[in-house]
């Protein structure tokens, strides 16, 4: 009988200890040791053969924990584990997903061809920046949804005239689905870049006069974009602002342009670790949705029930 066992790179200790605390397991022991030059080494405490090792990271602030994550493949197998399962709630360099420009690279594909090079098995992430970088890879991706978290939340609000807004044309499809599970009206902040977490121009596609609108992506990085659209969202006449993000990245002057908008609260999930904390952060846990995942995985079953579609027909 071949066995679960989960274990965690440094980047991903408390999610990962949550998951198996979910799942009703102990998190594998696993040694994460460095040379005096930085030089990773993966050394798995405990034998792997012959089981199913999940191996939970996140790949942000991205090249250490990816390459660590590379290194934790590449043992597990070679210490003749029977599936390798790389658990990687934050997907990191998705947003390089096409040559946008000339010249440029297409990141989330070279990360594809690693991860598969490693050895990796099966890949179950979380809101990948775009949905098709599913399609990099030749081998199955369990493309989890965070609406499976936001969902209840949102319903214990009980907020009037709710209405949900896009932060970009890109992530229409995303707030579509969840504004028809409310039966809620949507808006869109169009917006124009010179270049990389800098906004040259934006408007609101939409009415939100008297709303209580709700902004979600699935990333937060300089908090830039956030906080101007829900600025804009206020001027048009909004009556509250909040942001339901997924992963947050909060890089640079984040936190500080978080808690100098007009935003409500600003509501993420544990795919990454805070650095800081902040008033206006709350943090809801995936780790129930990963561990239910992973022993569906383990046990041949379907996700379908952990998906916003499955919950709208059984409303």
């Amino acid at each position: 009988m071949h066995k679960a066992k989960i274990f965690a790179g440094t980047g991903s200790q408390e999610l990962a200890q949550q998951i198996c605390h979910a799942y009703g397991t102990q998190l594998g022991q696993v040694n994460i040791q460095r040379f005096s030059d930085g030089e990773i080494c993966p050394v798995f405490l405990e034998s792997v053969r012959g089981d199913y090792v999940f191996l939970v990271q996140s790949t942000f602030s991205p090249v250490e924990n990816l390459m660590e994550l590379l290194l934790m493949i590449d043992a597990a197998r070679r210490a003749s584990a029977y599936k390798v399962v790389a658990v990687i709630p934050y997907y990191g360099y998705a947003r390089q997903d096409r040559k946008d420009r000339p010249r440029v690279a297409i990141g989330s594909k070279l990360i594809a061809n690693m991860l598969v090079a490693a050895g990796a098995d099966r890949i179950i992430t979380m809101d990948l920046h775009a949905p098709q970088i599913q399609g990099y890879f030749d081998i199955p991706v369990d493309h989890l949804d965070s609406h499976a978290v936001f969902i209840p939340y949102l319903e214990n609000l009980t907020l009037e005239n709710l209405t949900f807004a896009a932060p970009d044309v890109g992530a229409t499809n995303r707030i579509r689905e969840i504004a028809s599970y409310f039966n809620a009206e949507m808006v869109i902040c169009d917006k124009h870049r010179k270049r990389a977490n800098e906004i040259a121009s934006m408007v609101v596609i939409g009415d939100v006069t008297d709303r209580d609108v709700v902004i979600i992506d699935d990333i937060c990085d300089t908090g830039g974009t956030l906080a101007k659209s829900a600025g804009m969202l206020k001027e048009k006449g909004a009556r509250s602002v909040r942001a339901l993000i997924t992963h947050p990245v909060l890089s640079g002057k984040a936190y500080e342009n978080i808690e100098n908008s007009v935003l409500e609260e600003l509501v993420v999930c544990d795919t990454i670790p805070l650095r800081n904390q902040s008033p206006k952060i709350k943090v809801l846990s995936v780790a129930e949705l990963f561990a239910v995942t992973i022993r569906n995985a383990f046990e041949n079953k379907s996700i379908t029930s952990l998906f916003i579609h499955s919950q709208r027909r059984n409303k």
